[in-house]
């Protein structure tokens, strides 16, 4: 078998350096553990960033997408198959109401549809977008256009269009920015790549508000905390009357498969004329089974209630634990942040490696946490056990450094 330290080297000598080269080659998963190339087995606690929702080799996965492979693997968007008719007829089921569906390959494809449809959708006189500081919606040219993270941002401009960044949560910043002339508002209910922000309770719903006001739409971007990850198939849905005009999801969706998938509700639905947008891949017949099986299988195994349970329990044994680099953690479901007190979250992920356990070091003071759905208390308890020692670890490690 090809070695870690093989892989890596052919890794760096091939392929764009735009990733460095990660510490861990992994060959195998299994439920919530996975092997590297040398046979080290790790708890995955970051799911492919929240996208392994059933772990890893999961029957109901494994035979859709065998099934669905060996049938009818590819046919564009010339011709009609049943697994998108039947996931576009699911999604807009578990959204509600008058919807329609537009499937893409990945979260930044879809809000890349949003951006387009409510630029379609938008009256006369409408010209800026509001994003939120901080936020993340993608890195393709429109969705980087709307995430408010200056260092990723930048060096790519200029984007040809008006984006007016407000702090995250601030609703009275987000009134004073948007009025008549705005075209669209995009935010996330929980900023993800910002180290897993929420909102404050009750601003998706003053979002809408000031959407309905200003006749500006609203999207939401539920790329990493759809379908299921907070416990709720849509994590909007924890605030009564929020409703977007326009929902994209991606990650958790295809549970390992390439697929997004922008939803327009209302008016939005019917925004887009024939011939305005379209995708070769989008709505693969496979990529739609693995997403009927993970919906599915949510359902079937009761997995909405078991990771709000499971995650209640991480984060009150988080909080129980007193560490001088612990300053809590933050976020909802099996999609947390260990808050630290110094930015060392990349020795924190680091030395959970070591020890048999995979995070993400997504901010330099914050840990994320967002395994796979089907992980048991049982191996929560296993990694709030390690975490004491690892700490310890990533804090000699940051004192080696300096």
């Amino acid at each position: 078998m090809t070695s870690g330290s093989d892989l890596r080297e052919r890794f760096a000598a091939s392929l764009m350096p735009n990733y460095g080269v990660p510490p861990v080659a992994l060959t195998l998963g299994r439920g919530c553990e996975v092997y590297d190339a040398d046979g080290r087995q790790y708890l995955d606690l970051i799911a492919g960033i929240a996208v392994s929702s059933l772990g890893h080799g999961h029957p109901a996965l494994v035979n859709a997408v065998a099934r669905q492979a060996a049938t009818l693997a590819h046919t564009s968007n010339l011709f009609v198959h049943e697994r998108e008719v039947e996931l576009a007829e699911r999604l807009v089921e578990l959204v509600g109401g008058d919807a329609k569906v537009f499937f893409a390959n990945s979260g930044t494809e879809a809000n890349e549809a949003a951006l387009k449809l409510v630029k379609r959708a938008a009256g006369p006189g409408r010209h800026y977008f509001v994003a939120s500081d901080r936020g993340f919606h993608g890195r393709t040219s429109g969705a980087l256009a709307l995430t408010g993270k200056d260092a990723i941002r930048e060096p790519f401009g200029p984007f040809g269009m008006d984006v007016r960044f407000v702090p995250h949560g601030d609703l009275d910043a987000l009134a004073e920015a948007v009025d008549e002339h705005c075209v669209a508002v995009f935010t996330e209910p929980t900023q993800g790549e910002a180290g897993v922000v929420p909102a404050p309770e009750g601003y998706l719903a003053g979002v809408r508000r000031v959407c309905d006001d200003t006749g500006a739409a609203f999207v939401l971007d539920e790329i990493q905390s759809g379908i299921g990850r907070t416990g709720r198939w849509f994590a909007h849905q924890a605030e009564e009357d929020v409703r977007p005009d326009v929902l994209t999801l991606a990650k958790g969706l295809g549970g390992g498969l390439p697929i997004g998938a922008c939803v327009g509700l209302g008016r939005y639905a019917d925004a887009f004329d024939r011939g305005d947008h379209g995708s070769t891949f989008g709505g693969n017949p496979v990529a739609c089974a693995a997403a009927l099986a993970v919906i599915d299988t949510i359902e079937n195994e009761g997995l909405l209630a078991h990771t709000a349970v499971v995650g209640d329990l991480l984060a009150e044994q988080i909080d129980a634990l007193d560490h001088p680099l612990l300053a809590g953690q933050r976020g909802s479901g099996l999609w947390r942040a260990l808050e630290l007190t110094a930015p060392h979250a990349a020795h924190v992920q680091e030395q959970a490696a070591v020890r048999g356990f995979l995070v993400n070091a997504v901010a330099p003071d914050a840990v994320r946490i967002a395994p796979p759905l089907v992980i048991t208390p049982e191996e929560i308890g296993l990694f709030i056990e390690a975490l004491p020692t690892i700490l310890d670890a990533a804090e000699a490690a940051a004192t080696k450094e300096q």
